[in-house]
């Protein structure tokens, strides 16, 4: 006879691998024109504003600098730095604590 605790455990279905929830923050950053910093797996650190993405990769433009294309693969983390106006790039503009981090660790 089988537990009814051990039943339940297998016919509970696994989460689902993709939940939306990327392309909707990424959406935000992109229609707001948020200042992000994006941390890169070498350790280099870009910033700009999120013009397009889709499911690869993204498009930062950064102001007087050359337009980037980046893999999201290569992405470790992305931090808001607040939004595009004059007053973004003033030093004493304090940045968002918000940061959202790629899960893998290599």
């Amino acid at each position: 006879m089988t537990s009814p605790l051990s039943a339940r455990r297998r016919s509970k279905a696994p989460p689902p691998g993709e939940t939306g929830q990327e392309a909707l923050y990424l959406r935000s950053l992109s229609d707001r024109q948020v200042v992000v910093q994006i941390k890169l797996r070498d350790g280099e650190t870009v910033r700009g504003w999120i013009e397009y993405f889709d499911d690869a990769m993204l498009r930062l433009t950064r102001e007087g600098r050359p337009n980037l294309f980046i893999y999201k693969h290569q992405i470790r983390s992305i931090s808001e730095a607040g939004r595009r106006d004059a007053r973004a790039e003033s030093p004493a503009r304090p940045a968002s604590n918000r940061t959202v981090s790629n899960g893998d660790a290599s």
